[in-house]
């Protein structure tokens, strides 16, 4: 608990306070910030992380590290295994570095779909096997889908005397992507509510 205390006490002083006021800026902007360049560059980082990309948040993140006062870089390293974590589809890594971090960890259902894409989407330092192993998942993983989506279609015909193959598919596969395309929406407004959040506290 006191090092929790620690950690925040640490990001509410020097530039990493600047973290909360810069969040609502764009990717471009960040990149052009001059004054308050190490929480810019923190920002990034996570963003980076949030989109899976191992390589520019580790970047991004050491580039911070690099410009941050001696006394910041416990809270601003934290971060960075907190954000890698995420990126690197590493769950248990990243409950525990958001706890330490004195925030809110991801939910149950969160970090079980952490862990189910680390499985069907591994990063590039899993290895070529768990990478292939992935893509095999994927493809079974869809035609599961397409499958009971097309069901879906076929039940719902039945009173109307029923659907074509050829059109149960192209039915059946458009629901899926409508389906995807709404959880992918809701996701992303989640997402935009969360950071908000965290720009208001």
């Amino acid at each position: 608990m006191a090092k929790q205390k620690q950690v925040r006490m640490q990001m509410q002083v020097g530039a990493l306070a600047a973290i909360p006021q810069l969040e609502q800026r764009t990717d471009e902007q960040l990149q052009s910030e001059s004054k308050h360049r190490v929480a810019a560059k923190a920002i990034l980082g996570a963003r980076a992380a949030e989109r899976y990309d191992v390589k520019a948040s580790r970047a991004y993140f050491n580039e911070a590290l690099a410009g941050c006062h001696p006394q910041e870089r416990p809270a601003l390293r934290q971060m960075m295994k907190a954000s890698l974590a995420l990126a690197e589809r590493r769950p248990d890594d990243l409950k525990e570095a958001m706890e330490k971090l004195g925030q809110e960890a991801p939910s149950s259902r969160q970090l079980f779909l952490l862990r189910i894409m680390g499985i069907v989407a591994p990063p590039a330092s899993a290895g070529i096997v768990a990478r292939i192993r992935g893509i095999v998942l994927l493809v079974v993983a869809v035609v599961v889908l397409l499958a009971l989506a097309y069901g879906i279609v076929e039940l719902v015909a039945l009173p109307f005397g029923g659907i074509g193959t050829g059109s149960g598919v192209f039915f059946g596969f458009l629901l899926l992507a409508i389906v995807i395309g709404v959880l992918v929406f809701l996701g992303r407004r989640r997402q935009a509510r969360a950071r908000a959040a965290r720009g208001l506290g």
